[in-house]
């Protein structure tokens, strides 16, 4: 596991450490103090994850287009 705070990471990072913690508890060979560890970290990456995903969406949301559909810019996600 990666020594990167979890609110640090990016999406990329996030999910694939979150598949290493996923695969590492799928496996069933952890000690179970272990297990709640790796479970713990998962749940984090997960909501970092969702969190990016989430900005990211926002993001393409606020793009406006031109009456062609090209787009001109972007509006505040208020607007939206």
């Amino acid at each position: 596991m990666s020594d990167t705070p979890v609110s640090e990471m990016s999406f990329e990072e996030a999910m694939k450490e979150l598949e290493q913690v996923v695969s590492k508890l799928e496996r069933g060979d952890v000690a179970l103090e272990d297990s709640i560890k790796l479970y713990e970290r998962g749940a984090e990456l997960k909501k970092r994850c969702e969190t990016k995903l989430k900005e990211a969406e926002e993001k393409v949301a606020a793009i406006t287009l031109d009456g062609e559909g090209n787009p001109t810019g972007t509006a505040p996600v208020e607007n939206m």
